[in-house]
This record gives structure tokens, sequence and C-alpha cells, in this order.
């Protein structure tokens, strides 16, 4: 039966790609916003991700950046660089503000840096210092670019004009990007040196973090200590929570359509073959035979099409950032198994829907047709 599946879905080149590109289609849209949503949500995290910092330490009951304000005293600093198992602690400001540059405005998330801060910094430079100093700021390199200003180019944040001194890559968002000022102009312009937003942590050569997040909270029970791990994990629910019900439609709707191309693609192709199944009845084969024949021929085309329309998300995942550096795709496995688990359902329904009328079909008509 695998034998005659082959020779009957190889038989036509323009039906052939007919079905696997109908089927690679449907692939890549519902693998491509999946991807698009996976790669979102990595993108929530990234400052928390590459900051550094092993533990993170903000006023008592803040657990996350976003929508989030947190004030606590720096004299609190010499305490947790104290505890047993700390390598070094960066104090941090932060707060989500406006991003002026020429005539565009963005939101983004101000940090401030100190000088020789160990945590905190840009990890990736296009081009430019990766330490603001005073009257200094770094931006989103894709942010300068949409702006038309380089290094030495002036913008405005938090109501205050600074310098371009640094063009990071890998810091915006569909939603926001970062930028980082020095942390003495930040303290200037929005008042408070005497606090910090957050502590950043590093922690010596294999100290247990849970453990040593664990002994500062209970330690200092006026801060909220998380590990890393647990801070993106805060971060990320809250944003989902906020955008799910969008996400959730857009991505089902997305889904919804591709399935839809996809069992109609198989419907059709199986119906198309509808002589040669009216030929194999001819010469005996039984309703089960033909039903089997046509399976083999739609987990054919859906694993054909499912391989390709892969490759096509993988090149999105490609060439996406390359034209829109806000813009991440993420393929994941879990998605990939569900994906291959849905289609797999979808086809054997296609397919074995048109069985019915295949099995109730006269091979005589089939040869007056011919």
């Amino acid at each position: 039966m695998l034998y005659l599946a082959f020779r009957n879905l190889f038989q036509g080149w323009p039906r052939l790609i007919v079905s696997i590109g109908g089927v690679a289609l449907a692939m890549t849209l519902i693998l491509a916003l999946d991807a698009i949503v996976a790669g979102s949500e990595r993108q929530i995290t990234a400052y928390i991700d590459h900051s550094g910092a092993d533990v993170i330490v903000s006023q008592a009951g803040v657990r996350t950046l976003h929508m989030s304000a947190s004030a606590i005293p720096t004299r609190d600093l010499a305490n947790i660089r104290a505890e047993p198992g700390v390598a070094s602690v960066t104090p941090i400001l932060y707060m989500t503000n406006m991003l002026v540059v020429n005539d565009q405005r963005s939101l983004a998330y101000i940090i401030g840096l100190p000088q020789g801060a160990e945590a905190g910094a840009p990890w990736r430079m296009e081009a430019g210092a990766r330490s603001p100093g005073q009257g200094e700021a770094i931006i989103d390199a894709a942010i300068a670019r949409q702006a038309g200003v380089s290094i030495g180019g002036r913008v405005t944040i938090l109501g205050q004009p600074l310098t371009i001194t640094g063009l990071a890559s890998g810091t915006a968002s569909i939603t926001n990007s970062v930028a980082f000022i020095s942390f003495d102009d930040f303290a200037r312009i929005r008042g408070g040196a005497d606090t910090a937003s957050f502590f950043l942590v590093k922690a010596r050569s294999g100290v247990a973090l849970p453990d040593l997040a664990s002994r500062i909270q209970r330690d200092m029970p006026e801060v909220t200590a998380q590990t890393r791990a647990q801070f993106a994990a805060q971060e990320r629910q809250i944003v989902s929570d906020m955008t799910t019900d969008l996400v959730s439609i857009m991505d089902l709707i997305g889904f919804a359509i591709g399935l839809a191309v996809l069992a109609l693609t198989v419907y059709t192709a199986t119906l198309s073959r509808r002589a040669e199944y009216g030929v194999l009845k001819a010469l005996g084969a039984r309703s089960v035979h033909l039903a089997r024949v046509a399976l083999a021929q739609a987990y054919i085309s859906v694993a054909l099409g499912f391989a390709l329309g892969l490759a096509l998300t993988f090149a999105l995942t490609m060439v996406a950032p390359r034209i829109a550096s806000n813009i991440a795709l993420e393929v994941r496995a879990d998605e990939l198994l569900k994906v291959g688990a849905i289609s797999v359902f979808i086809a054997t329904l296609s397919a074995l829907l048109p069985i019915g009328q295949i099995a109730r079909l006269d091979p005589t008509q089939v040869f007056k047709g011919r």
C-alpha cells in the first residue's frame, strides 16, 4: 500500500506541487505565528536574561520590571555585599519612560548604571562605549537607525538631552527598547541619590543561587530577593497576563486558517485521484485497502509539507531580524510536537472523508470517463 501511495502521489508533478505546496504554506503560517509569539516572550526578558546577575534584589513585594517601581536605600548595599557567597553587587536605577530621538518617540526601559558596573550593562554592542558617562546615553542601534542618528547624536531621556556614545543591539522588542544612562545623571534628574531601584548580585562560584536568594531575603526582610530565573519567570507571567487574550486570539485564528488550508488541500488531493482509486477497485481492492492508500498519501504529503514549512520558518527566523531588528522568531520543540500531532489528526480526517464517495464509486464509470 505504501508503494501504491508513492506511485499515486508522485505520478503527476503539478498535482504533487499543489498538494505539498498547500500543506507547506499552511505549516509555515502556523509555525511562523507560534515562532513570533515565542520570540516575543523571549524578548520580554532579554535585559533580565543578559543582565549577568545571579540574584536580583528589589523593594519588598516588587517582583518584576514591567509596570513596577522599586526603591531600596543604598545603605543596604554593604549588608548584601557582606552576605556569604556574594561576589559583587551592582546598584541600578530603573524607570519606564519615553525615548525621544529627533521627532521619533518610543517607549524604553531606562537603566541608570554606575561606573564600572559588573552587571546590568548592555550585553552586545554594535558601536561605541559599553558604559555611559555623565551626559551620555547608550540606545538600541535599531532605534538610532530609524531616527537617523548615530554616535555623537542627541537623544532626550527623562526630559534631559544627552549625547549618544554607544549603540547596543538585541535590546529592542516589539513593545519597547532598553536605554542606558549614568547612575549619577539618573539620580540627579529624578532625585533620590540615596536609593537604588534594584541590586544585581553576582554569586561566587559554586554557590547555590536559591539558597543565596533565600538567605538575603531572611536577613533583610525589607527587600525581595529572587534568582534571575525566578525574576524572569515573574516578568513573563505578568506580561502574558496582560496580553494573553489578544495574542491567543491571533494565534488561534492563524492556527485555524492553517488547519483549514491543510484539510482542504488533503481532501482535494484525495478526491482528485478518484480515477486511480476506481482502477484499484476494479482490480479487486476493498474499501479498507483504498483507505490505507489514501491515508498513506495524506501522511506523505503532510510529512513533506511539514518539512518544507519548517525549513521556510527557520529561514524566516534568520531573515526577519535583518529586516526589523525588534522582531524575533523562536521555534520551540513543544510547539513542533503540538502542530505535528494536530496536523496528522486533521490529515487523517481529511483523507478519510472522501473514502465514502470512493467506496460507492462504480469502476465502470471511471473507464467510461477515460
